[in-house]
């Protein structure tokens, strides 16, 4: 299989994978997850009643109880953060639910601190505690409607985890978090996945296992430069999920409060991969004037091509890249950010046009990116318009935006001169 096949396919797995996590329509679905105690079904009944006083029994749950003036309303407060660094405050419309051998309830979502309430249109949940003979049963059910199977998996595991600490919580009396999946270790194993899974595609030898390596370290890189903007803007918890052959997700504490917020912390993923260029062309010029071993250059070259290439698709302006973002905070208006779309793709398309990629090839990738932008429309509408940028803040970020593209884009033509 020639490299180009190889790149074919890989980017056919990726958009099959991305269009069955985000895009494939599966309409109105129902979770269901039950779950025997031995436990009295009075103390399970008080502990997932939200009205019940052991509501708050959860460690994401800093109270739950009834509203005095709003029959049939509970308002909850979780210790997850609104846009403000507020906790997150949501109010629940119950009704009971008849149940044979035991009792429940029906909720839905009246109001959201952080989301807007379209957002949970389709929402429903029931709660039901059975009795059994030898202690009791709790079936939870929750239906919504979904497009794509990354959220649905989301929602599923996380009322596993639910039930796996109401267990820890009625053995111990102590809800602590359940999972190992965001644990950094773990996520080393899942980045060491995704360099294994990478390797066939660039050939089964050292020389492709160094490719798939570098490629697993530049996607390290790009995310923790989200990260690290996470942090200068004040997120209390961030995290980075790898996903095998898809890439890394970096995920912030809390909603974004501003555009500028949103631009920066996009920006930041090539922006901080941007600082290397330099280290990397200086690197090479050691070896090449003797003082580094000329074995290194090889490496060297190859590293800043895969971070350069990397970075410069991701500030495509595609709705899920990170160029994508940044140009929607930057122009408000569809005409202005056609405009600007229109010429950040052909810059880009300038920039493979010089290294030597024919029109044919360039035409398809095109076509690909198209297709990815429209697998990645659609995103939640939070509940808060947020913050317009400042006129400096707009400067701020067109400049970083023009930089990140320049200083990859030199990478890109540096290496693949030097190499091919």
């Amino acid at each position: 299989m020639t490299a180009l096949q190889s790149a074919a396919l890989l980017l056919f797995i990726n958009l099959g994978l991305l269009w069955l996590l985000m895009r494939i329509p599966l309409g109105v679905r129902t979770i269901r997850l039950t779950r025997t105690f031995q436990r009295p079904p009075e103390e399970l009944w008080r502990a997932i009643d939200p009205a019940g006083t052991d509501a708050d029994w959860h460690h994401s749950v800093i109270s739950s109880k009834p509203l005095k003036n709003r029959t049939g309303i509970v308002e909850q407060i979780y210790s997850h953060l609104d846009r403000d660094g507020a906790p997150l405050r949501r109010l629940l419309a119950l009704e009971p639910l008849p149940a044979a051998g035991g009792r429940g309830f029906r909720s839905r979502i009246a109001d959201d601190s952080t989301l807007d309430l379209a957002f949970w249109r389709d929402f429903s949940e029931s709660r039901i505690v059975r009795r059994l003979p030898d202690g009791a049963e709790i079936e939870i059910t929750q239906t919504d409607r979904y497009r794509g199977l990354a959220f649905l998996l989301f929602r599923y595991v996380m009322l596993r985890r639910e039930l796996r600490a109401l267990e820890g919580w009625l053995e111990t009396g102590a809800s602590v978090p359940q999972g190992y999946f965001e644990r950094p270790t773990f996520q080393c194993g899942l980045a060491a996945v995704s360099t294994f899974l990478l390797w066939p595609f660039f050939g089964l030898t050292t020389y492709g296992l160094m490719i798939s390596t570098f490629l697993t370290l530049v996607i390290a890189l790009h995310e923790l430069g989200h990260l690290a903007a996470y942090r200068t803007f004040g997120h209390e918890s961030v995290r980075m999920i790898f996903v095998p052959l898809l890439g890394g997700i970096a995920i912030g504490g809390r909603p974004y409060k501003s555009h500028f917020e949103v631009a920066t912390c996009a920006l930041m993923g090539p922006g901080i991969s941007a600082f290397f260029v330099p280290i990397l062309i200086a690197g090479d010029n050691i070896a090449a004037h003797g003082l580094l071993s000329e074995q290194f250059r090889g490496p060297l070259l190859i590293f800043l091509l895969i971070l350069g290439a990397f970075n410069l698709l991701n500030l495509l302006p595609m709705q899920r890249f990170d160029g994508g973002q940044v140009l929607r905070q930057i122009f408000r208006t569809p005409r202005s950010l056609i405009g600007a779309s229109f010429a950040i793709t052909a810059c880009i398309l300038a920039i493979g046009w010089e290294v030597g990629v024919s029109s044919g090839i360039l035409a398809a990738a095109l076509a690909v990116f198209i297709l990815l932008s429209m697998i990645g429309a659609g995103s939640l509408k939070p509940r808060h318009k947020l913050e317009e940028m400042k006129a400096g803040e707009r400067l701020l970020v067109t400049f970083g935006l023009y930089a990140a593209i320049l200083i990859h884009g030199y990478a890109v033509i540096f290496s693949a001169e030097k190499l091919f």
